[in-house]
């Protein structure tokens, strides 16, 4: 019965955010003491040059006492980086494979105009 009582404080509550090649992981753990406390794992997928893959994990713990600061500190951050750049993801641009979805170029003035009446 241990076994089983100290899987469910492995697994309270538990959220998952997969973000590219980036996989978040939100966990409620059990202190000791019985208490709740937060984890937050960055897992990142790597592919090695032989074509298979490994994954690096940060952790993060996060406990009650730290929620407010931390809450406040992130929404600040977050506001700040949104207010000062926009949400255009702009890595994104220096990707090898990157294409703008509505990049316009004088290529696209090349294309001939088709009305439905053609089809």
């Amino acid at each position: 019965m241990s076994d089983n009582g100290t899987m469910q404080k492995e697994e309270i509550f538990s959220k998952v955010l997969r973000a590219g090649r980036r996989t978040y992981f939100f966990d409620v753990r059990s202190t000791k003491a019985d208490d709740y406390y937060l984890t937050i794992t960055e897992s990142k997928k790597f592919t090695n040059d032989d074509g298979s893959f490994h994954y690096k994990k940060h952790k993060i713990y996060l406990y009650k006492e730290d929620f407010d600061g931390f809450q406040e500190i992130l929404k600040e951050m977050t506001d700040y980086i949104v207010n000062e750049k926009g949400e255009e993801v702009i890595s994104e641009r220096h990707q090898k494979d990157y294409k703008k979805e509505y990049e316009t170029s004088s290529e696209t003035d090349s294309f001939t105009d088709v009305s439905f009446d053609d089809i």
